[in-house]
């Protein structure tokens, strides 16, 4: 358990898993944004309901996987230390549950709701914590071997690989485990757009989440001593290099351009804390450039149904992030050196690795056993029937 912690450090790392929690309201409304009219009600309770599960999986399981600590002796043993253990459990938790709201957004409109909740509570309570405790808790020695080999560590400080490439390579095993909504590609190999039905609840969630990886990135300093005003300037530059270069690649489209700030603050995770503002802005540009491409060649080249792009957005920008932090990080491009890139190299391909391999067990065995596709004439409904019970509003959604 953490020692010597001060009340001001709890209210530090308290105030970062609040904005992380406001995040989650970024994820429910940029799916909302994205979705056809009939599924908005089911991307809102999804999201409210996965953070619930997560909690559950990660407080009795998750979080005793990744850093071997519990919470079942009593509560005068829990506030030691003003409770610093407890608010470190809430923001890591919020890292956590972002797993399955990234992966809400590739599978929505055609997945079940019960087998969903399903898949939470076994990725945020075992798949996730698998890597997390390797890259931020030094588990099976994997840590000390890269730095014994190449001299550093795998350097991921607030998550482009633990978290977003966990969750945008985890979706990607769902998507292909789900296919693609009904009419979303014709016989002929044709794609159908399904446009995004409101840009402004998108570019409103995409605003959220813009202003709470500043939680996201700052307080994973984790005390107020270790805070560094390098990262938020990072952060900054790196959005704004995503926006722009999701602008130009994008041809001004609104849907990329809401995106590009992702991007780039995806990307920059990583190495926020030893890049040079340069070096944030060209991690950000290459991220909003890559998203653009990405997504575009998913959906219409090789037909991957991933409704708000999470696979380019998470997946491929976070693994971009982990050896973006392997090249900007190093003193002769302006970092502040201690990284190597053959580490974040082996680092990412093993969170790439850990992530699909357990996105594909998870929903191949909830797929074999349970089944997770909406049928046919429920997708047409825009919901999973469980939903519009729960809402008590059954004619809620008419669209086809």
């Amino acid at each position: 358990m953490e020692t010597n912690q001060t009340s001001g450090d709890v209210l530090f790392i308290l105030l970062g898993a609040i904005m992380v929690l406001a995040m989650h309201a970024g994820f429910a409304f940029l799916e909302l944004g994205t979705v056809r009219s009939k599924n908005q009600v089911n991307a809102l309770v999804k999201i409210m309901v996965d953070f619930s599960i997560s909690t559950i999986a990660y407080f009795f399981i998750g979080y005793g996987i990744a850093y071997g600590i519990g919470f079942l002796q009593g509560a005068e043993s829990l506030s030691a230390n003003n409770g610093y253990e407890l608010v470190k459990f809430f923001f890591l938790l919020t890292f956590a549950a972002a797993i399955p709201a990234i992966v809400s957004g590739g599978i929505a409109e055609r997945a079940r709701f019960n087998p969903q909740l399903a898949a939470t509570f076994l990725l945020v309570g075992f798949v996730y914590p698998f890597f997390e405790g390797i890259a931020w808790n030094n588990h099976y020695g994997i840590q000390d071997w890269l730095n014994s080999a190449f001299t550093a560590k795998f350097h991921d400080f607030a998550g482009s690989v633990v978290v977003h490439a966990m969750g945008g390579w985890i979706a990607l095993a769902a998507v292909i485990m789900l296919g693609s909504r009904h009419g979303r590609y014709g016989k002929d190999g044709r794609s159908h757009a399904f446009p995004p039905s409101n840009i402004p609840f998108l570019a409103l969630g995409s605003w959220i989440l813009t202003v709470g990886w500043f939680g996201f990135n700052v307080m994973s300093a984790q005390t107020l001593h270790a805070v560094s005003g390098l990262v938020a300037i990072n952060s900054l530059m790196a959005l704004v290099g995503g926006t722009i270069a999701a602008l130009i690649a994008g041809r001004n489209d609104p849907g990329f351009v809401h995106n590009g700030p992702l991007a780039g603050l995806v990307a920059v995770c990583a190495g926020s804390d030893v890049m040079h503002p340069l070096g944030a802005l060209a991690t950000g540009v290459v991220a909003g450039g890559l998203f653009v491409w990405a997504f575009t060649v998913t959906q219409n080249r090789w037909k991957i149904d991933d409704v708000l792009g999470v696979w380019p957005l998470h997946g491929l920008c976070g693994a971009w992030g982990g050896i973006a932090a392997g090249i900007f990080g190093m003193k002769w491009l302006g970092g502040m050196g201690g990284v190597s890139l053959a580490s974040q190299l082996i680092g990412t391909g093993l969170g790439i690795f850990i992530a699909a391999s357990g996105g594909f067990i998870v929903y191949g065995m909830l797929k074999v056993f349970f089944g997770i596709r909406l049928e046919a004439e429920q997708e047409f409904e825009g919901a999973d029937l469980s939903i519009h019970r729960i809402t008590a509003t059954p004619n809620i959604n008419t669209e086809d």
